[in-house]
């Protein structure tokens, strides 16, 4: 049963995840966090900082970590096909229509329609993440549960790649070593 389970909750990953990786991230939230209470708000934020860690994109990264979870290595298998077959059968008849019809205003105007939308995805998505690694909680605020630590970690990490744009792996490396001693040390 619980095959089954992560195919659907993958597909509807794979099916509604307009715009990319990370307008998906709110989608995955809902159905491993929410939905199906796979898991934890703080063990979807391990696994989207693992799945951004390692080489692919992140909704099939976070679907075989899930999968793994649920599953086993039948599970990785089952949810990381869900994930990518709507893409699949989405990506090729889009492509078919969209070379055909392209130079149309009604096509023009639905593409550049869309682009704010996953912009607002993006920004949603990103704020969640903040806000779990920042103050632990979406929903509530308060000082006293800000890790100050981790406010400077991220203000010193996007300085350095909006100012200089080194190579992102560097700066994940960086902060991954900087929060191992201060966190292992504290």
């Amino acid at each position: 049963m619980i095959l089954l389970q992560l195919l659907w909750a993958f597909i509807q990953v794979g099916a509604f995840s307009f715009g990319g990786g990370y307008a998906a991230l709110p989608l995955i939230e809902e159905q491993v966090v929410r939905a199906n209470q796979w898991l934890t708000a703080q063990e979807f934020t391990d696994i989207i900082t693992i799945s951004q860690m390692t080489p692919g994109p992140i909704a099939i990264n976070s679907a075989s970590f899930v999968g793994i979870r649920m599953g086993g290595p039948v599970g990785t298998v089952v949810a990381t096909f869900g994930c990518i077959l709507p893409s699949l059968v989405i990506v090729l008849l889009l492509s078919y229509f969209f070379f055909k019809y392209r130079n149309l205003r009604m096509v023009q105007g639905v593409v550049k329609g869309l682009r704010p939308g996953v912009v607002a995805l993006i920004a949603a998505s990103g704020y969640g993440l903040m806000a779990n690694a920042l103050w632990g909680s979406k929903t509530s605020f308060s000082v006293d549960m800000v890790d100050w630590f981790a406010v400077g970690l991220f203000a010193a990490a996007l300085f350095a790649l909006r100012k200089w744009k080194p190579n992102p792996i560097y700066v994940m490396l960086a902060c991954g070593v900087v929060g191992a001693l201060f966190y292992g040390l504290v």
